[in-house]
């Protein structure tokens, strides 16, 4: 017999499941400039809030193209 404790053990949740949880339960959103879900102009809304609130991203992570 194995035992687990509280919180350890069984599925694991998927990151889009934790994200959904996030946006769902405490109206956080976590969104990759990347994500091919989202339009262009969704992508460059997503940089521009980033920006804004973080600052700019380092060069060497800027995607170009």
């Amino acid at each position: 017999m194995r035992f687990h404790p509280k919180g350890y053990g069984g599925q694991r949740r998927s990151p889009d499941e934790v994200k959904g949880d996030g946006w769902r339960e405490q109206g956080l959103l976590a969104v990759s400039v990347d994500d091919q879900r989202l339009t262009w102009p969704e992508r460059e809304l997503v940089e521009q809030l980033g920006t804004r609130l973080y600052g700019p991203r380092p060069v060497e992570d800027l995607r170009h193209g």
